[in-house]
Formats: C-alpha cells, sequence, structure tokens
C-alpha cells in the first residue's frame, strides 16, 4: 500500500474533493480504480483564515513501485500495516474461569478480550448496569442523595462514562493496542471517524449504549456479569490468591483475579494494604473546574465563534509555577458541564463531561497542579488518597454539599463570590457560591492564579472576570500504584493490578489497552478452560 502524508484541504471540503487529491496527488488515470482508508485527521488552525484539516492515508493500487517512482515525494511512501495480535493460548491449565474486578475501561475490555478467546471471565462491579446507574446519578444531581455504590464514579462503564469520552492517549504503541481499542468501540456502536480523528471522543450519552453493547457481547461469548457485587475481602494462602468474599458474604474460588477497581474505590485500597498488596505512594494532581463560553475558545483557536465543520473547540494548556509545580488543564470538556462526581458521603469531587454533539453553552477544564508524596501527611502508601480526602471534605463543608462556584477576581482576592457575572454556570448537580480557594492550601491557590495568567496569555480571556472556579478536581488518578511484575501479576500470586486504579492508566483509552495488555498476558499462560 501507499501512504500519503500531508494532504490539505479546506475544512468544508467534501469526501469527493478527498478523493479527488488522492488521484491528483498520485496521479492517477481518470479511469483507474483505487481504494483508500484515513489514518488520521487533523486541523491545522494557524492561519485562522486558511484553516485545513491535514490527512495521512493509506491507497491500495495496483502498480504501486511504478505509481512511486512517478511521483518522487517525501510525503509519499510504500507502507506495511501491522496489525494488532492476540497471543495464542498458553499451556497451564485453569480450575475456575478468571474474575474480573471492575466494568469501568480496564476491566471491560480485558473482559472482551478474554471473552472473545474462549475464556468466559466473570466481571464483578460494586455499582448497577449502565441505565438503573443513571438514574441513581441524575436523581443525585438534583436531590443530593447520593448512593455510595452506584454513582458517577462506580458501575458500568467507569468513571469515563460520565466525562467527555475522550479517545486520544499519549501513550507509545508498537503494538496496535490503541487502534484495537479503537476498533472495538466502532464493533460496539462508535462512529467510524474515531478510528482517524486526531481527537477522537464519544461524549457520555454514546458511551452508555456502547459499553451495553460490549457487555451483551461478552455474555453472548460466555462471560458474566454480577452488579451490585463488591469484592469485600481476599482469601489469600502462601501468597497465592484462593478465594474472593463478595458483599460481605458469598465465597468465589479463584486462580486469576484481575483488579480493575478504578481510581476511586477507597475502601477496596484499605483492604487491598490490608492483605499486604505491595502498595505505593504515586502523585497526581487537585484543583478546579474552569468555565469559560464556548464561543470565547472557538474564536481564540478558530478565529470565529461558529463554524459547523469544526464543531466546539478544544485546548491543552500547560505552565511551571514559580514553586516549580507542574500546572496544566486537564480532561477539557467543550460544550460541556461541570459534574459533581461525589462518590463518599461527607466529601465533594467534581469532574467534567460532555454529551456527543458538544452543544452546551459553556467550556470547561480542570485546571490541576502537581502533588506528590511531600506533600502528602505521612509515608504510608495510602496517605495520598487521605490528601484527596481532606480537601473534598473542605469543599463539602464549604457550601453545605453543593457544587462552591467563584467568580476568578475573587478567587485571586481570596474572598467569597456573592454574586455570577455575565456567565452562568452549566452545572450538573446543585451548587452554591462560595470561595473557592479556600479549600487549598496556599502553594496550591497561589499556582492555580499563576496558571491561569499564564493561560490567558495563550486564550485571551481565560482569566477574564466572568470566568467560573467550582471545586475540588481531586480525581485526576490514582494516588496509589499497586506493584506488578512484568507478568503484570503482583506480589500475591493470581493477582493482576490493572487499568487507572491500580495506577497504570490515565483516561478511557490508556485504560483500555492497559484492559488489553493483562488478557494478553493472561492468555499467554493459560489454556482455554473445556
Amino acid at each position: 500500500m501507499i501512504q500519503i502524508n500531508q494532504l490539505k484541504l479546506p475544512v468544508e471540503h467534501t469526501k469527493e474533493q478527498l478523493e479527488q487529491k488522492i488521484r491528483k496527488t498520485l496521479r492517477l488515470g481518470k479511469q483507474q480504480e483505487f481504494s483508500y482508508e484515513i489514518l488520521r485527521q487533523s486541523l491545522d488552525a494557524r492561519k485562522k483564515q486558511e484553516k485545513k484539516f491535514v490527512y495521512s492515508v493509506c491507497v491500495k493500487v495496483s502498480q504501486e513501485q511504478k505509481i512511486l517512482k512517478k511521483v518522487s515525494n517525501n510525503n509519499i511512501t510504500l507502507t506495511k500495516r501491522k496489525s494488532y495480535h492476540f497471543p495464542d493460548s498458553g499451556q497451564e491449565s485453569l480450575s475456575h474461569r478468571p474474575v474480573i474486578v471492575g466494568s469501568g475501561p480496564a476491566g471491560l475490555f480485558c473482559g472482551y478480550m478474554l471473552a472473545t478467546h474462549g475464556y468466559r471471565p466473570l466481571i464483578l462491579d460494586r455499582g448497577e448496569d449502565v441505565h438503573s446507574r443513571q438514574k441513581k446519578v441524575e436523581e443525585f444531581w438534583i436531590t443530593g442523595k447520593l448512593d455510595s455504590q452506584s454513582n458517577v464514579q462506580f458501575g458500568e462503564g467507569g468513571a469515563g462514562t460520565f466525562s467527555d469520552g475522550k479517545l486520544n492517549t499519549l501513550i507509545k504503541d508498537p503494538m496496535g493496542r490503541n487502534r484495537e481499542v479503537l476498533r472495538i468501540f466502532t464493533e460496539c456502536g462508535a462512529p467510524e471517524e474515531i478510528l482517524y480523528q486526531q481527537k477522537p471522543h464519544l461524549g457520555t450519552d454514546a458511551l452508555m449504549g456502547i459499553v451495553e453493547n460490549m457487555r451483551h457481547k461478552i455474555e453472548d461469548w460466555g462471560g458474566e456479569f454480577r452488579f451490585s457485587s463488591q469484592v469485600t475481602d481476599l482469601v489469600i494462602c502462601q501468597e497465592r490468591i484462593e478465594e474472593i468474599v463478595v458483599n460481605d458474604s458469598q465465597r468465589i474460588p479463584v486462580e486469576v483475579l484481575v483488579l480493575a477497581i478504578g481510581h476511586s474505590a477507597r475502601d477496596t485500597f484499605q483492604m487491598l494494604y490490608e492483605r499486604k498488596l505491595d502498595m505505593r505512594q504515586k502523585s497526581f494532581a487537585v484543583g478546579v473546574r474552569v468555565e469559560h463560553p464556548q464561543k470565547l475558545i472557538n474564536q481564540a483557536l478558530y478565529g470565529e465563534g461558529e463554524n459547523p465543520h469544526l464543531g466546539a473547540a478544544s485546548y491543552k494548556l500547560t505552565a511551571k509555577t514559580s514553586n516549580e509545580r507542574g500546572a496544566y488543564t486537564f480532561c477539557m470538556c467543550p460544550g460541556g458541564y461541570v459534574v459533581n462526581a461525589s462518590s463518599e458521603e461527607g466529601r465533594l469531587a467534581v469532574n467534567g463531561m460532555s454529551y456527543q454533539k458538544r452543544d452546551g453553552k459553556n467550556a470547561n477544564s480542570a485546571v490541576i497542579v502537581t502533588v506528590g508524596p511531600e506533600d502528602f501527611p505521612s509515608e504510608h502508601p495510602l496517605a495520598g488518597m487521605e490528601y484527596q480526602r481532606t480537601l473534598e471534605k473542605s469543599a463539602w463543608e464549604l457550601a453545605n454539599g453543593c457544587v462552591p462556584v467563584q467568580l476568578y477576581p475573587d478567587f485571586c482576592s481570596n474572598v467569597p463570590s456573592d454574586h455570577l457575572g455575565e456567565l452562568t454556570p452549566c452545572i450538573r448537580g446543585q451548587w452554591q457560591l462560595a470561595n473557592v480557594r479556600a479549600i487549598f492550601p496556599d502553594y496550591i491557590g497561589n499556582s492555580i492564579q499563576e496558571a491561569m495568567e499564564e493561560f490567558d496569555r495563550k486564550i485571551p480571556g481565560f482569566a477574564g472576570k466572568d470566568v467560573l472556579l467550582s471545586g475540588v478536581e481531586s480525581r485526576t488518578s490514582s494516588p496509589v500504584r499497586i506493584q506488578r511484575d512484568e507478568a503484570m501479576e503482583s506480589n500475591i500470586r493470581g493477582i493482576y493490578p490493572c487499568g487507572e486504579g491500580a495506577g497504570y492508566a490515565g483516561g478511557i483509552t490508556s485504560a483500555a489497552m492497559d484492559g488489553l495488555k493483562t488478557a494478553e498476558k493472561i492468555a499467554a499462560r493459560y489454556a482455554v478452560k473445556e
């Protein structure tokens, strides 16, 4: 096949114009047949009045060598696509099917691959199926009544279900796992465009149906799901897992246990620590959600307030503060909503969410600052978790369990807001004006303010007088890492820590890729149980 890079077309181009561009670039005759696949589509908006989509495509055509000689160009090369390969089954026997704890991206994709290849996994989740969970979340946002087992953090699909559904990752991927994750998403109902878009996303509303389709496929292949089923204890003998205890009562024998528990399973972290799994402190980041008019972001990045061919603009910004901390935007949600993402009584955390159309009037993202073991209250492996809890308790008390909201100028002055400017919050959940800065120690509050001013130099208006901050954004990643070896096992044999909660991923795609990797290790070792 021939790969062409740097094919540029106006943003309003048609499919026919792309095909004409390919034909012209390769100097193909009008009757010469070819097929093509889009590998990558990105936006070049450096010249606001001449925005272009930039493509990389793979073209299948006869007489490739002859064509290449005719069109000598550094952007045109022969290529051989490397496809994802799942290993052949190993030789060790299994007396029991693999058990996966958690049905977020890591658990789902691990289960999907194992089920595809005949292992019939059992997948347990403390929360509910995605539609029952949605009802609980909506009730919480309206009434403030929290179900600590089924919420934005826990339940089918994991925390990513109530997010923007971003599918981009910075992980290097020589094995093709990233594309395999995207392919599986499309197999379960996602649009084909996610296979090549620069910043693919699905949106909360689309993710729910896709997650449910994945479950049905796993069940069709012999897998089983059990919801409202929390693993509350482990039975370990001679440093090997033998049984798990579910809901403090049911015991299930197990040889292979995948822990895809998510970054908010704090009671499970405590239980694992007590059962002597090797766990370490891990750095993460905390901060606020910032809201702007989406048209302001569009204007800054596109040079126009709206463009139907481009949709809502997104950004990613970084800064280094005077106290040598990294500050950056995270989980940016174009046309989205800030959401109350709490999972513990008496503590409050926020996140961001977009629907597939990204048509909300506000843009929001986290503005967060790195924290690490030097900031935690002790050297205990779970000290980072307690650091999160302290901030979340302050946030809950600040606004009586509502999401605290503050105008940016009041954040700088460290005084509560008593009115809004021209911007109205787009928040799922009850909110209240307050002094968000009071949640944080000075080194965090000062760093957020410095970062906001730096970001304003890149996007004019980012630190404007009507900009809104809410908090606390504390669940950016896991506060622990559960150690594992090259075979991906923990110090307790048979236990496979996996995904974001175990400290090995940061987002939907990277967690799903870690799920694939875990399934590969299990399959390469164990034979399918007849």
